[in-house]
């Protein structure tokens, strides 16, 4: 078996899109700082089918850039992400179905909709008051959160780009005994969301990748891969 660890990135690469242009950098990053070698594979979302290179990865990466060629083939990944408790993280995209696989599959909502790309049933994904496209803001985290515990701190600064988010009307419903909201933006909206029985399955709205783009590291990707290095 190979020494490096092994990450794939699911979604649909595009050359202009800026959290595509950080991931690398981020991940590049947070190995130098763990002085560790890894392998980062591109998986097109159409090329998931059986979900082959997802059960060989040591730890996933949903990326952002939705909807996706396959959106069938990311919430498959989602689901057996959840139920086999392989390291996953999230952003933007990856957060938005990452919720609503969860509504689906754990709370019974055969209907959560995302507004994008359904018409009907529950928008558990709804469209933002104000659009977040390339827009930073300052975000909250729960005190003994993941996410807090890998910034070390309760709050931060973060890049967006996207006009969709968790509908407000369904978050208290969504917060179940497993998944926890442990982040929010200045107006109480959803930002950021973990699960208590999972080693690692952490998702945000906000591109903490983006970091990388001003030197600096994402702590995130960092636990994201320090959580795959210890189930190893």
């Amino acid at each position: 078996m190979s020494s490096a660890l092994r990450l794939s990135l699911v979604g649909d690469y595009r050359a202009n899109a800026v959290a595509h242009q950080a991931i690398p950098l981020a991940i590049d990053r947070a190995a130098a700082q763990l002085n560790i070698a890894v392998e980062a594979n591109w998986i097109p979302t159409e090329t998931l089918g059986d979900l082959d290179v997802i059960k060989q990865s040591d730890a996933v990466w949903v990326v952002p850039g939705s909807p996706y060629k396959n959106d069938p083939g990311v919430f498959a990944s989602l689901r057996w992400l959840r139920e086999n408790h392989k390291p996953f993280l999230g952003s933007c995209g990856g957060f938005q179905y990452a919720i609503i696989e969860y509504a689906r599959n754990v709370l019974g909502w055969q209907d959560a909709n995302h507004a994008e790309t359904d018409q009907g049933g529950r928008m558990v994904i709804a469209p933002l008051s104000c659009s977040l496209v390339e827009q930073r803001g300052e975000v909250i985290f729960t005190a003994d959160s993941r996410i807090a515990k890998a910034y070390g701190a309760l709050k931060s600064e973060e890049g967006y780009h996207c006009n969709f988010g968790v509908n407000p009307e369904f978050s208290a419903a969504l917060a179940d005994h497993n998944l926890r909201i442990t982040s929010w933006d200045l107006a109480g909206d959803v930002r950021g969301i973990e699960l208590i029985d999972h080693p690692f399955f952490v998702a945000t709205l906000f591109q903490s990748e983006r970091a990388a783009l001003q030197e600096k590291d994402s702590p995130l990707v960092m636990a994201w891969m320090q959580a795959a290095l210890a189930q190893r």
